[in-house]
């Protein structure tokens, strides 16, 4: 990969990405796919690109919010346990184009409406029962290895909707889940006997350097609502260009 504006252009936007999505307990996934979509990329190059670097990010921000005090194993299990197989047979399969750009343009519209909303911190929490943590983490495993996602965007607000945990722990779960899903997925991919693009590699220099910084905040005392919205706007446009077959 030549050092030309194109790719650097690119480096800094995954750069900012990771930052970005990493101080609100996220990897970054539906962002580099958006930033690579819209650079022109195939969904062939995108997906692995985008499980290399979210595994990057999200092992940094696991031991960043572990570190703080926010991470809850029982919290993080039921989902792993059922997620971590159903990614792997989601990185597996290998699904048409059209079909990959529609789903992958939803997962954005989805992450974008979580960051629109801002869900409080609920006065009460209940933990789920296991059975639904299972069947959850399985639907969510298995879309996140389709889609070449770590699958935290759909846990982050399912979680703060039925009000399982505090927004912090939600954070922390979903960040460690976000690790699970995309090293399965990635070791589904592989196994199919397909390579991982060099493009991967070449950023994920910025991918790291972005997460440390973002997920040291944002475990920490980093404010989130305008990075939120900012998330929000740029995901509604590559996710419609997705979804429109742009």
């Amino acid at each position: 990969m030549h050092l030309d504006p194109t790719f650097i252009l690119i480096a800094f936007a995954v750069l900012a990405v990771a930052f970005l999505y990493s101080s609100v307990g996220h990897a970054g996934a539906s962002g580099y796919i958006a930033v690579l979509a819209l650079a022109g990329f195939s969904p062939a190059v995108i997906k692995p690109t985008a499980l290399v670097l979210n595994i990057l990010v999200a092992a940094i921000g696991s031991y960043q919010f572990a570190r703080a005090g926010h991470f809850r194993w029982n919290l993080l299990w039921p989902f792993a346990l059922t997620a971590a197989p159903a990614a792997f047979l989601g990185g597996y399969l290998d699904l048409p184009t059209q079909v990959f750009k529609v789903l992958v343009g939803v997962v954005l519209l989805f992450s974008a409406l979580r960051f629109f909303l801002k869900p409080g911190d609920p006065a009460e929490v209940t933990p789920p029962r296991v059975p639904v943590a299972l069947a959850a983490g399985a639907g969510l495993g298995l879309m996140s290895g389709l889609t070449g996602t770590g699958g935290g965007i759909f846990l982050t607000p399912l979680m703060l909707l039925c009000k399982w945990a505090k927004t912090k722990n939600v954070a922390a779960t979903s960040v460690v889940f976000i690790l699970v899903n995309s090293s399965t997925g990635l070791a589904g991919f592989v196994s199919s006997g397909r390579p991982v693009p060099s493009l991967a590699w070449a950023l994920a220099v910025a991918a790291v350097a972005g997460g440390t910084l973002g997920s040291y905040l944002g475990s920490r005392r980093f404010p989130v609502r305008t990075i939120q919205l900012l998330l929000a706007g740029v995901l509604v446009i590559a996710g419609v260009k997705l979804v429109l077959g742009g």
